[in-house]
């Protein structure tokens, strides 16, 4: 389905304006099969049938003592519980489900106003807005891509006159994409500008005393300079950019969901920005082990590799044990 917002002209003046392209399928609010259900509500179920795995893991664990036929029907029926158990929670968490386009609903408008105060001719595309997620993840994603949006418009699309001396189309392309991989969310925001300015980069770092004056960076290590605490590149301060406050915080509020953000960018061709997210923060999956007598649990997410050790392997240096991997210490 595409909407189209009026656009400026192209052989008028470049006075700024945008066109929205929505691939996401419209849904119908006010289908009469749904019921409207509080937030916490949903939390408070949630909760319970947590605490309800929880027992049932207890008891899984206590079946296992048991014999004869007696313990066979007992395990059998726990067995039969544990599924039953695991498709309620599943249920649950696809309640607490919903799509990413309540969040894309927001940019069509700003997207049109801020193009037109630059000056900018620029086309939003939206696509993937069908995709689900977290309701918690939802809420906290919103104000990381507003800041994305705003910068992609303003330090990334040129003006129209200067992208038709570089042969490009006066009108810049900015995209959001969502979609799944793997246990998570990928939400993309990308353009067609100029892409992240190296050297700019580089000079400003070195003027704030953020990188040796005599530093070799790789593009990767420079793309990373942006997220540095109070980094900028705006030539002025203006209530779009310049203040210092922004891709930092954007990682920090990210990472405070576990999640990822990854920068690709090519010099006249655009960036692309991937943001990575878990489905949700209700559950953790875990890596669960035992040291001695305690018990431990370890979020996945954060889990490398498990290597299983001979103890024979395991040297002493200076009394602490060591170990070496990889010809590594």
């Amino acid at each position: 389905v595409a909407v189209a917002t009026p656009a400026a002209k192209p052989e008028a003046a470049p006075t700024g304006g945008a066109r929205v392209v929505d691939a996401a399928p419209k849904s119908n609010a006010n289908d009469s099969s749904s019921i409207r259900v509080s937030i916490e509500k949903i939390d408070e179920l949630m909760n319970n049938v947590g605490e309800l795995v929880i027992t049932q893991s207890m008891l899984s664990q206590l079946g296992g003592a048991f014999v004869g036929p007696q313990g066979e029907r007992l395990r059998t029926g726990l067995a039969q519980l544990e599924r039953s158990v695991r498709e309620l929670q599943e249920s649950v968490m696809r309640v607490r489900m919903v799509p990413i386009s309540f969040v894309f609903s927001r940019f069509p408008r700003m997207v049109r106003d801020l193009s037109q105060r630059l000056g900018k001719l620029v086309e939003l595309k939206m696509t993937g807005g069908e995709t689900e997620l977290d309701k918690t993840v939802l809420e906290k994603i919103g104000d990381p891509l507003v800041h994305l949006v705003r910068n992609g418009i303003d330090h990334g699309i040129e003006m129209p006159d200067v992208r038709l001396g570089k042969g490009k189309p006066e009108t810049g392309t900015l995209h959001l994409h969502a979609y799944h991989r793997g246990g998570n969310i990928t939400v993309e925001v990308s353009e067609d500008g100029a892409g992240l300015k190296r050297e700019k980069i580089l000079s400003k770092a070195k003027s704030k005393g953020l990188v040796a004056q005599d530093a070799e960076l790789t593009d990767a290590q420079v793309n990373e300079l942006i997220f540095l605490p109070g980094f900028s590149t705006a030539e002025k301060i203006t209530n779009v950019s310049g203040r210092g406050v922004g891709m930092d915080v954007v990682r920090t509020n990210i990472q405070k969901l576990n999640g990822t953000i990854d920068i690709d960018s090519v010099p006249g061709r655009g960036t692309r920005i991937a943001i990575s997210l878990p489905l949700t923060l209700a559950i953790l999956p875990v890596l669960m082990f035992r040291l001695e007598a305690q018990p431990y649990a370890i979020p996945l997410a954060v889990v490398r590799e498990i290597v299983r050790i001979p103890t024979e392997e395991i040297q002493y240096v200076g009394g602490r044990p060591s170990l070496v991997m990889r010809g590594e210490v």
